[in-house]
């Protein structure tokens, strides 16, 4: 994500310095943010500049819920990127609500509406991080904002009590392990890395040791950004799952893939890809604030059936927080 942008060809300083000359600069609000503003707030700014202003403004168009409001709300979902099958479904059930509860307005249209969304996206499992011990995978392709996430993260636990643990199992990528570090003295949480090109598995392996030792209550696993097409990486992450499973044998494991919002539909192949070979648990979608299309979140969810765990919404290191479906389903349609 945005942290580690290069800088303009006018900077002198290596790309090592930026890095870490970026990443160790104080988590504060964006000048033209007060500080006041919270989480929910960023999220309905976000979405209200893409994919939810779409949504919402067919609400404040319309006088009456008929043939011309359902046509135009189908087409705004779609381009808000929701896709046709999990439109034409969203807009199935709110005709159905709409006649058995005789609403005659948009605004109890959207009130509907808000409440389908969030029952569709509401997630039909709990997510396994209890208070004892519990370990999170991290995939995902490059770009995606992977190691940024695992950041936000381990930040994210250790404000809410609990010991983590870093693995920087990425050692395919340069400065992979690098730039996790930034992030661990960032989060003020510990690491265990190896080598550039050492094995991804035997990182995993000793950072269990150290979980075990010093009882830590977290383990969150980076992994090298693997695209969806090279078998031999699948492989690699089926041989660290197969690592955990063995020397952690009762600690619950969540495995999170991590989908960039701005891709579109392109982060539901990337889930389907990955849920083959890696026992996908969830999801974390990121980069919300760009250019993304709320919509997405819906689709992916319907698809996939995989509970979306944890949302970003900006470049802090506190705009990453677990998925609320009523939040999100309000913030999408703007609701007042």
């Amino acid at each position: 994500m945005g942290i580690f942008k290069k800088k303009k060809e006018t900077d002198n300083r290596s790309v090592s310095e930026v890095v870490f000359s970026e990443a160790l600069k104080p988590a504060t609000e964006k000048k033209d943010e007060p500080q006041s503003k919270g989480f929910f707030a960023k999220l309905k700014t976000s979405l209200s500049k893409t994919g939810g202003g779409l949504l919402s403004s067919v609400f404040k168009t319309h006088e009456r819920i008929d043939d011309d409001f359902y046509d135009e709300l189908e087409e705004a979902m779609i381009l808000a990127d929701m896709g046709m099958d999990t439109a034409a479904e969203v807009l199935s059930s709110l005709r159905k609500v709409v006649k058995e509860q005789k609403l005659t307005l948009p605004t109890e249209a959207r009130e509907a509406l808000v409440h389908l969304l969030a029952e569709k996206m509401e997630p039909q499992s709990e997510f396994q991080v209890t208070d004892n011990q519990a370990v999170i995978l991290i995939v995902g392709v490059n770009g995606v904002g992977k190691t940024t996430s695992i950041g936000k993260l381990a930040n994210y636990y250790k404000l809410s009590g609990k010991s983590v643990l870093l693995a920087a199992a990425d050692t395919f990528r340069a400065a992979a392990a690098e730039q996790l570090t930034v992030w661990s003295t960032r989060a003020d949480v510990p690491i265990i890395k190896h080598g550039e090109g050492a094995d991804p598995a035997a990182v995993v392996f000793d950072a269990i040791a150290s979980f075990k030792a010093k009882k830590h209550n977290l383990l969150i696993c980076d992994t090298a950004g693997r695209l969806h097409n090279k078998k031999n990486l699948m492989d690699e992450l089926a041989k660290i799952r197969r690592v955990i499973s063995r020397e952690l044998p009762d600690v619950p494991v969540e495995v999170l893939l991590v989908l960039d919002a701005t891709t579109g539909q392109n982060a539901v192949l990337q889930a389907q890809a990955f849920s083959e070979s890696s026992g996908l648990t969830g999801l974390i979608i990121t980069k919300l604030d760009g250019t993304a299309k709320g919509g997405i979140a819906v689709s992916i969810k319907d698809m996939l059936n995989l509970p979306i765990r944890f949302i970003g919404v900006g470049e802090g290191i506190d705009d990453m927080r677990p998925f609320n479906a009523d939040d999100f389903a309000k913030a999408l349609l703007d609701e007042k």
